[in-house]
């Protein structure tokens, strides 16, 4: 294990090997046999979890607490806690009943404190494992990104608003930038190695609206960093590709994508601006539902993809599941280690191929009402796929026996065959009568309502 090696990478030097970073959140727990429950509120029970996460996965660098909720429930939103997954917000304090109102930004005083809400438990967790680990790995403070943030805040109305009210909404994400900003402090002061911006909706935003909300507070927290001695990370999930350069163009010191990103074409471009890029180990096709030569040809091939000598990271596209097999993630840890000898091992192995002979689809012209398919990573699980699954809900709730509404979650192997079958593209994506609508970005209220409305004018319905 080596921090320096991380550092290193991050400081874009050439490198005998890539680093190893595994995201595990709650399958840390999972490890000692701790449900997530505990995992997030017990600091004795996540670093005993910790610990196990080190010793069989030999990390170079690893996240300590992996929970984009911190934050959110401090400023009061409510959560919904789960054994198996981190806690997921089911409440937004901003949310209006009206969507003509324009959002409301708290005021500086309710920045959380390090006796806020869980900030006591997760700042005793990275003071501990700074102690026991601190002089051989490089550990990862994450923090919720703005965006995410102000969606946990403001809901799905976020993505109406920076059409309705651009200057209230910039307003909010300033704010939750400070938010950032404070909480990367009291991270830093807990002893982390490197400072993570986690957020993940970023992949369900365009280009456009990238440029024009996010490029300047992204840079401040990252400037910020820099001028605190920190290196930086910028962490996002799904279809982020539209992004890359924007993401660069704010200056972390790496970025983390998942694997709804070419791993190749998004290098390509970090390497123009300097920036390491780290991922993108499939969580759920790979991790969490292959074998360990799975896993372990998968790492060997993603190595050889790129340079991985510099500017690279290699790990999960993002918080693992919290049922990983652990001699999947081993096989990843000897993959990212001994990838010479490793590669030698899985040269003739040949992944099975998945079959969708079970598969039976809808018949899409022929449907009673209109039928909205929603596939997802797990909208429990996943931000950017629980926030489409609200947009989807929230149709449903206008329209109700209207319409038919369905998820399908990557994680189960008979939803992984429907998405190959459908051609599935990215996730989270949403279907309208089988026809594709809406790829990694979320639709407004009102462009999902359009839709349904022109599909049951077309139905005779």
């Amino acid at each position: 294990m080596s921090k320096e090696l991380l550092f290193r990478a991050l400081k874009h030097e050439e490198v005998e090997r890539a680093p190893w970073v595994p995201f595990c959140g709650v399958h840390a727990g999972h490890l000692k046999g701790y449900p997530a429950t505990k995992f997030l509120t017990d600091p004795d029970a996540a670093v005993e979890s910790l610990l196990e996460v080190n010793k069989l996965y030999r990390p170079d660098g690893q996240p300590v607490i992996f929970d984009l909720q911190i934050e959110a429930e401090c400023f009061g939103c409510d959560l919904a806690w789960a054994d198996d997954n981190p806690p997921s917000v089911t409440s937004h304090p901003l949310e209006t009943e009206d969507d003509e109102e324009p959002p409301e930004t708290p005021c500086d005083c309710k920045i959380p404190t390090k006796e806020s809400g869980r900030i006591p438990y997760v700042l005793e967790v990275m003071r501990r494992m700074k102690e026991e680990v601190g002089d051989t790995t490089a550990l990862y403070g994450l923090i919720c990104g703005p965006f995410t943030l102000a969606s946990h805040l403001r809901g799905n109305e976020v993505f109406t608003d920076m059409y309705d009210f651009e200057d209230e909404i910039s307003e909010l994400f300033a704010f939750c930038a400070r938010t950032a900003m404070k909480m990367a402090d009291y991270y830093i002061e807990a002893g982390m190695d490197v400072i993570a911006l986690v957020d993940p909706l970023i992949s369900q935003i365009s280009a456009d609206d990238f440029d024009q909300y996010m490029i300047e507070p992204y840079t401040e927290i990252f400037n910020h960093m820099r001028e605190k001695g920190m290196p930086s990370s910028f962490f996002v999930c799904g279809d982020a590709s539209r992004n890359i350069e924007g993401m660069c163009k704010t200056k972390p010191d790496s970025i983390s994508v998942d694997e709804n990103v070419d791993i190749v074409k998004a290098k390509e471009i970090t390497d123009r601006y300097d920036v390491t890029i780290g991922g993108n180990i499939p969580l759920t096709t790979v991790m969490r539902l292959g074998n360990q030569q799975d896993n372990m040809k998968c790492v060997v091939d993603i190595l050889d993809s790129v340079d991985s000598k510099h500017n690279f990271i290699i790990a999960p596209g993002c918080d693992m599941p919290y049922d990983v097999p652990i001699e999947n993630c081993i096989g990843c840890s000897q993959a990212a280690i001994e990838t010479d000898n490793v590669r030698e091992m899985v040269k003739n192995y040949q992944a099975a191929e998945v079959d969708t002979s079970g598969v039976e689809l809808p018949d899409y012209e022929h449907l009673d009402k209109p039928l909205v398919e929603v596939f997802t990573l797990d909208s429990a699980q996943c931000a950017a796929c629980g926030y489409m699954m609200g947009a989807a809900n929230q149709a449903k709730e206008t329209f109700g026996d209207k319409i038919d509404m369905v998820e399908y979650k990557y994680i189960y192997k008979e939803n992984v065959a429907r998405c190959v079958k459908m051609g599935v593209p990215n996730l989270p994506s949403m279907y309208l009568n089988g026809e594709l609508k809406w790829k990694s970005i979320i639709p407004s209220n009102e462009e999902l309502k359009a839709a349904i409305d022109e599909a049951l004018e077309k139905m005779g319905a």
